[in-house]
């Protein structure tokens, strides 16, 4: 009997600019912004952003968790 290796759950990456069109009520400068801080606002920590050789991408669902960390944090 042959093991069959498990698939990797699929992880929706996208680039700033696919984020910003998929998501409109944030701006590309914005979403820059917070990629550039990511060190200080958390987002680093989240693992919402993730770097292939020059890419930045954002991880969908690690970024919501990361807004609703922040919205938890300030309430």
């Amino acid at each position: 009997m042959s093991e069959v290796a498990e698939r990797p759950t699929q992880r929706a990456l996208h680039t700033v600019e696919q984020f910003v069109g998929k998501y409109p009520f944030l701006s590309v400068g914005g979403l820059r912004w917070q990629v550039f801080n990511r060190a200080t606002n958390g987002l680093e920590e989240s693992g919402a952003i993730v770097r292939i050789g020059r890419r930045v991408f954002v991880d969908e669902a690690k970024y919501f968790g990361w807004i609703d960390a922040q919205q938890k944090r300030r309430a």
